[in-house]
């Protein structure tokens, strides 16, 4: 997403089985954030993978990203596994946010 032709928002998507879909990164420019961005930007994430046939959407964030995990499940994502440890197996060193240790990634999806 541009603004005055500069970056503000973008997302990645990674197709990971037949019809499934993962969103790997989504982000806002710090400056734009709280103003709606994210949730255009997931709904045009929604919209074009349903137009390319996928039937689900699937994305993970850490334990500790309690606003990351409210946003996700306002937009109708459900949690559905958690990957124990994935944090402290793959990351070098403790990773805090929220005053929590991140250890887990909680997996979540969305029927399309």
């Amino acid at each position: 997403m541009e603004n005055q032709n500069q970056v503000i928002g973008t997302y990645v998507l990674l197709p990971t089985r037949p019809e499934t879909v993962e969103l790997v990164n989504i982000v806002v420019r710090e400056d734009f954030q709280s103003k709606g961005i994210g949730k255009q930007l997931i709904s045009h994430a929604l919209e074009k993978t349903k137009d390319q046939g996928f039937q689900t959407i699937e994305v993970g964030t850490g334990n500790s990203s309690i606003a990351q995990l409210a946003f996700y499940q306002k937009r109708g994502f459900r949690i559905t596994s958690v990957d124990r440890d994935f944090f402290t197996e793959h990351y070098e060193g403790e990773l805090m946010e929220n005053g929590i240790l991140c250890r887990d990634m909680i997996r979540l999806s969305k029927s399309l």
